[in-house]
């Protein structure tokens, strides 16, 4: 997907940042150029301030994807997701977060297989996709505390670089 935003707002580096900030968020954006997070209007004044953008930068990107109706499938249908990870301790829940090859096959099935083994629940699992994000990171909320022979299973993983429980 940056691909297509590199090539389309290649020239402008404001509005690639735009866009590519819309996708990481799940910013709906219409075919009119209104701005969605779920279903609350955002004002593009304010997005521009927090990316240190002119907000005519914002608007006109939002009109570029309204305007473009294979950007406008896509960005039509995004939508926000709350990420318990950063308020998982506060909750009594551990968080795993796995840094390994994103192209690896089965990464997600053999870090699930070694939780549910052990009897714990999964809350929510988040995997960066690696194309919008430099350093992806697999991340997994769990039901109480991991036991410290489930924390020595998962870092016996080939495929893991790191593991890290919050």
């Amino acid at each position: 997907m940056l691909s297509v935003l590199e090539r389309l707002f290649g020239h402008a580096r404001g509005r690639r940042v735009v866009a590519t900030e819309f996708l990481r968020l799940g910013l709906k954006v219409d075919s009119k150029g209104k701005i969605y997070a779920g279903r609350i209007e955002l004002p593009p004044a304010k997005i521009a301030r927090a990316l240190g953008v002119d907000r005519r930068v914002v608007i006109e990107t939002a009109k570029a994807i309204g305007n473009n109706e294979s950007l406008l499938q896509i960005f039509y249908r995004l939508e926000p997701r709350a990420f318990m990870g950063n308020a998982a301790r506060e909750l009594g829940f551990d968080t795993i977060e796995l840094r390994g090859d994103p192209k690896k096959k089965g990464i997600v099935a053999a870090v699930t297989k070694i939780i549910s083994d052990d009897g714990i629940v999964i809350r929510q699992i988040i995997s960066d996709d690696p194309e919008i994000y430099p350093d992806p990171v697999l991340t997994i909320i769990i039901n109480g505390k991991l036991k410290p022979a489930t924390i020595a299973r998962l870092k016996a993983l080939e495929f893991a670089e790191s593991i890290t429980v919050k």
